[in-house]
């Protein structure tokens, strides 16, 4: 059954993360080089702190150079300390029900209050495809 199916069967586990300490530009040429829109932030002990997206990227250039301040800064200074989350647990159909509900297009995943992957729109499209042909 679909519902039975976990988030943590499908979700990433080998992440582009940074941490409130990683250069913004550092972050945006990995975001580029990876094709990825986005990346969790994560603290000393491995607990997600934020998110650093392509629209914070973006906001984060605007605002330097409306100020005219110098180009630079640090991802904690940028990140989106909010952050929707799932658990490792969760069935399938929740997290779903997760991105349908908050426009979201990917979430982290949490096991015992640490990020141990992240699940995308297109990974719970494979689990129903894998789903519909073992089916």
């Amino acid at each position: 059954m679909l519902r039975s199916v976990k988030a943590s069967d499908y979700m990433a586990e080998k992440l582009i993360t940074f941490t409130p300490e990683t250069d913004l530009f550092e972050a945006i040429n990995l975001l580029l080089k990876y094709r990825i829109t986005g990346a969790p932030v994560i603290g000393k002990n491995g607990e997600l702190v934020g998110l650093l997206s392509e629209a914070d990227c973006l906001k984060a250039i605007l605002t330097l150079t409306y100020h005219e301040e110098e180009m630079g800064g640090k991802v904690g200074d940028y990140m989106s300390p909010e952050v929707y989350t799932i658990s490792h647990d969760a069935d399938i159909i929740s997290v779903a029900e997760e991105f349908i509900i908050n426009k979201r297009r990917r979430l982290p995943v949490i096991k015992n209050g640490k990020l141990i992957g992240q699940i995308s729109r297109r990974d719970v499209l494979r689990a129903v495809e894998q789903f519909a042909q073992d089916g």
